[in-house]
């Protein structure tokens, strides 16, 4: 009887220990094994006209061996690249331009084609701030939001932060044309 509840006592801490330490591991800690990431450039500062736009590019790059679903993924299933910005007041985040993806197929399913990025890959913002806009510099937050799969499947979702300045700068002075000289010779 005492070997029997040895036993189950035992087996009991094995079972309780094994929990914890698959708790502690998680899938993308398991030493030799890679994980998916994607990493942000430096991004130069841009110097931008108040009540002007003004474009900045961030690149991103995919970890090898891995690639996200472009912005427009072919199937609706699919979780798209998608960059979220907040932007200082009085300054304006226009038009996002995120890069046409690669269509290529897979062997979880040879027979789709899916649009994807691997490698890197350039989103384009333009910026634009009010003319009000006392100038210097702004600070831009967000989170670019992101699926990075392997050739056999698919990682959970996760979001990479994003952040960049911007140089507000004056309008530059208006052009002003001299006045009209006289053709004659003063002495």
């Amino acid at each position: 009887m005492r070997r029997q509840v040895a036993g189950k006592t035992f087996l009991g801490i094995f079972l309780l220990i094994s929990l914890f330490c698959a708790q502690l591991f998680s899938q993308d800690d398991i030493p030799g094994k890679k994980s998916p990431s994607i990493t942000m450039g430096e991004v130069p500062l841009t110097v931008v006209t108040r009540g002007k736009g003004g474009s900045v590019d961030l690149q991103f790059r995919i970890g090898a061996g891995f690639h996200v679903n472009s912005n427009t993924p072919t199937q609706e299933y699919l979780i798209p690249t998608a960059l979220k910005l907040n932007a200082p007041t009085d300054i304006v985040v226009g038009r996002i331009t995120y890069p046409a993806g690669e269509q290529m197929a897979f062997s979880f399913a040879p027979d789709e084609k899916l649009s994807v990025y691997s490698g890197a890959f350039t989103i384009g913002v333009i910026v634009r701030p009010l003319v009000s806009v006392l100038p210097g510099k702004y600070e831009f937050r967000g989170k670019l939001k992101y699926q990075a799969c392997d050739k056999a499947a698919c990682f959970p979702p996760k979001e990479l932060p994003v952040q960049f300045e911007i140089k507000v700068v004056k309008n530059p002075p208006p052009h002003v044309k001299n006045p009209a000289q006289s053709p004659h010779v003063h002495s």
